[in-house]
């Protein structure tokens, strides 16, 4: 909102500087996002006196050489210019391509010298055969309006050689206030006057308060007819008419420049006057013309297919939702937002049926956006307007359409009051404390309401209520029906900047939760590890689980449709980190990057095979219950923290003495160990044949039988799909199932370190190609007892040695006594042992 500083001063007399002015707006919750000051864009324009001038013919156009008078007595000072003093003292020779003036206007001439808006310097210079000593100004040359029929021709008795701009006052200054949308009455300088008065404890002049019934003329009787059908949608419709509208009348400069500078394009009076309303009170007004209308003015919803062309010259449909302004013919303006061409005051109106109502908010914003249609009306009618504005609005419409051009205002007055009683709001006096934490002063909290324009009242003396206000919130304050809204107002009124800052003091030993420092362990282990953290948004397209190859069965497809997405192609939430980690690594790759090492963790989401519809929301007004929280919750999709790693290109680099590595699918299983071992469980790691890894290259991560994750090389198939290089590796594991486990488990025991030397025994075992490493190594693990300290799997062999079907797999076991050197037979008593155990466990037999 755009708020002229002469226009806030009329409503207010005595303000402070304006600069002064934005500040106490600010620190009353307004946004202030900027000050300008007007008025200087121009110098050197003085006022000039048409004597003489003569026509110029030329092959374009006719243009008149005129002698203009600038000053009382001054001769000619520019040294290449004409001689003036033939055509007298201080006259000037100028070209001129307007025809609006006659000898003896009084007409605005910028000299040599002048600057005229956007830095354009006028100089002398020939032309048409004459040398030109400046130029005769017009409106918008001067910056005073955007149209110009011709030049700006000033009052008679201007004095000559004046400065234009200390003439017509122009200089200004103009506030740009973004107003939020509870607060409809500050698009509007009788809503910032107010707070503007409040701020500096000055005298506010309402423009808007109720005009005396005496005053409107004629007797009390309709002044056009008027049906409102749908009085929940529009509780007030007034109207006014005036006759005899002079069409050639033009807007005052005074009040064009005011339009202007506040965002408003001059166009003619009716439309002028009614834009200057909207502008001072905030109350949208609309303009018939009377020839136009048929029959009565009715309020109503539109009837299905009923079609309305409106100002803006588009033919649109209605819908039964909208409320229109209808007479005998249909439609002829939708209400609140829009006027209809049909019924479009011209330049050949003289007599204009003049609409002020209040509208629905609700129902004016469904409807422009509905029609894509934003409109100065709609905009403040969404907000809410003051009710009790419109006779005075339409009052003042009319007072200015008399004086502006000379239109008479027909008697009487048509006022459809169907306004619902003021709900008056119950505020304890011991509320704003407890809100704000800061204690306020019983006076304060009356003078406060009473500065926003309440009506108050003691709770003891109307309902028995000790320590207890009852407070009437005005008309143009729709948004204040509780008491937590007028304690808002205190607080802004007496400064948000007098509510001291403290914070809560937290009880001793709160710090992070165990399941905390397991997630942070998890991120420093992987990041110690090589991998770069990185943060992807939760949302995918419909297809990821496609770019995945997932199978239809498997559990993530299942994917959550988002109610209101903030991009189609990205509609559901992620049952997988991969999608994001794959998104990433592809962008980073397109950029030349392709040695990376990337995790994330974060939550996916997993639709529950139940959703409950009887759930109820709680009320505000109090915490919810904890079975009311779980009640909530279990309309949610489930939402586990997993933690993904992705790997691509080389995983060591190379160097003169050695080659470089690429990764492969043991980096991805390292990365999975890397978690496990941060939060202090053990993973075993099995084949496994899920999508989108490779089937041959994919380990299946569990703890003690559940399955916890997958990591191995991706499918080529995926990998050529989403443009990832051959042989990426990835692992994901549900990170809150291995919290889980781990915060289950009794706590760790530090290992007792042994003084005494080690013994090393090497074990090849020949087990058939299907038995699984980690059944090999739990069954060593059990056979070799307290004394192992260490397995290790060293070696892997196939081929004709060990026989078809079969493998070699060599370990290397280390043992280790705390108390005592271990015998070279307690070594081999240990081994026989770990070996006599894999082989009833596993058929595993020594390798000859």
């Amino acid at each position: 909102m755009l708020i002229v500083m002469s226009w806030l001063r009329e409503y207010v007399a005595g303000l402070p500087p304006t600069r002064a002015v934005a500040d106490a707006l600010i620190r009353a919750g307004f946004e202030v996002e900027g000050l300008r000051s007007v008025g200087g864009e121009f110098s050197g324009v003085v006022v000039g006196e048409i004597v003489d001038f003569e026509i110029v013919e030329t092959k374009k156009k006719a243009v008149r050489w005129c002698q203009v008078r600038v000053a009382e007595s001054a001769g000619a000072e520019d040294a290449g210019a004409e001689s003036a003093g033939s055509r007298g003292e201080g006259v000037r020779g100028v070209i001129c391509g307007a025809h609006n003036f006659a000898v003896g206007d009084r007409v605005a001439v910028a000299l040599p010298g002048a600057v005229l808006p956007g830095g354009f310097e006028i100089t002398a210079r020939r032309t048409y055969g004459h040398v030109s000593e400046g130029m005769i100004c017009s409106a918008r040359e001067l910056g005073l309006g955007e149209e110009s029929d011709g030049i700006l021709v000033l009052a008679p008795r201007a004095p000559i050689g004046a400065d234009v701009a200390e003439l017509l006052d122009l200089a200004d200054e103009v506030l740009d206030i973004a107003v939020t949308p509870d607060r409809g009455y500050g698009l509007s300088v009788r809503g910032i006057a107010r707070e503007a008065a409040t701020a500096f404890a000055l005298p506010f002049t309402d423009p808007g308060a109720p005009a005396d019934p005496a005053a409107v003329p004629g007797p009390a009787r309709e002044a056009y007819p008027v049906v409102v059908e749908d009085t929940a949608a529009c509780d007030r419709y007034v109207a006014r008419v005036v006759t005899g509208v002079d069409s050639r009348a033009t807007t005052p400069l005074g009040w064009q420049r005011r339009l202007s500078l506040s965002g408003m394009r001059s166009i003619s009076v009716p439309v002028d006057v009614t834009n200057a309303v909207l502008l001072g009170l905030g109350q949208p007004l609309h303009a018939f013309d009377r020839a136009k209308l048929a029959g009565a003015i009715i309020v109503r919803r539109a009837v299905a297919g009923e079609t309305l062309r409106t100002l803006d010259g588009v033919d649109r449909t209605l819908d039964p939702e909208d409320l229109v302004i209808a007479d005998d013919t249909g439609p002829i303006a939708l209400a609140g937002v829009m006027g209809g061409a049909s019924t479009e005051v011209s330049a050949t109106t003289t007599d204009i049926v003049l609409e002020a109502a209040h509208f629905d908010p609700i129902t004016v914003a469904r409807t422009a956006r509905r029609h894509r249609l934003s409109s100065e009306a709609s905009r403040r009618f969404e907000r809410g307007v003051d009710p009790a504005l419109a006779p005075v609005a339409a009052a003042l419409a009319v007072d200015l359409l008399a004086e502006l051009a000379a239109a008479r205002p027909e008697p009487g007055v048509t006022d459809l009051d169907h306004r619902p009683a003021p709900a008056p709001v119950t505020l304890p006096l011991t509320e704003p404390e407890r809100l704000a934490g800061r204690p306020y002063p019983a006076e304060v909290v009356r003078r406060r309401l009473v500065d926003v324009g309440c009506a108050v009242a003691d709770g003891s003396a109307t309902e028995d209520l000790p320590g207890v206000l009852i407070a009437t919130p005005p008309s143009w304050r729709p948004d204040l029906t509780r008491p937590a809204d007028l304690v808002e107002e205190i607080m802004r009124l007496e400064g948000y900047d007098t509510i001291p800052v403290t914070l809560p003091s937290l009880p001793a030993g709160r710090g992070l939760t165990a399941a905390q420092r397991m997630h942070r362990a998890v991120g420093r282990a992987l990041a110690h590890a090589g991998f770069a953290e990185v943060l992807t948004l939760p949302f995918v397209p419909e297809d990821a689980a496609d770019a995945l190859s997932l199978a239809a069965a498997d559990p993530r497809r299942a994917a959550v449709r988002i109610a209101n997405p903030i991009a189609e192609d990205a509609g559901y939430l992620r049952t997988t980190l991969l999608p994001g980690l794959i998104a990433a690594a592809v962008r980073n790759i397109g950029r030349g990057q392709r040695d990376l090492a990337l995790f994330e963790s974060g939550l996916v989401f997993r639709e529950r095979e139940r959703i409950p519809t009887d759930v109820v929301t709680p009320p505000v007004d109090r915490r919810p219950s904890a079975a009311e929280i779980a009640a909530l919750d279990s309309t949610l999709p489930g939402q586990p923290r997993h933690v993904a790693a992705l790997l691509t290109g080389r995983r060591e680099p190379g160097g003169w003495s050695t080659p470089a590595r690429d990764a492969d699918w043991a980096d991805a299983v390292d990365a999975a160990h890397v978690v496990a071992e941060a939060v202090g469980v053990t993973l075993t790691v099995r084949a496994g044949n899920v999508m989108p890894w490779h089937p041959g290259r994919l380990a299946e991560l569990s703890i003690d039988g559940r399955v916890v994750g997958h990591a191995g090389e991706l499918h080529p198939r995926v990998l050529s799909d989403v443009g990832l290089p051959p042989r990426a590796g990835a692992m994901e594991l549900d990170l809150d199932a291995l919290i889980e486990v781990a915060s289950a488990a009794p706590p760790m025991i530090a290992p007792t370190i042994s003084t005494y030397p080690p013994a090393d025994r090497d074990v090849a075992l020949v087990v058939p190609i299907e038995v699984p490493v980690a059944d090999v190594t739990a069954a060593l693990r059990a056979g070799a007892g307290d004394l192992l300290e260490s397995l290790t799997l060293f070696d892997v062999f196939e081929g004709a040695q060990v026989g078809v079907g079969q493998r070699s797999l060599a370990f290397g076991l280390r043992l280790r006594a705390g108390d005592r050197t271990l015998t070279a037979a307690e070594a081999n008593a240990v081994r026989d042992a770990a070996v006599a155990r894999a082989a009833e466990l596993t058929g595993a037999s020594l390798r000859a």
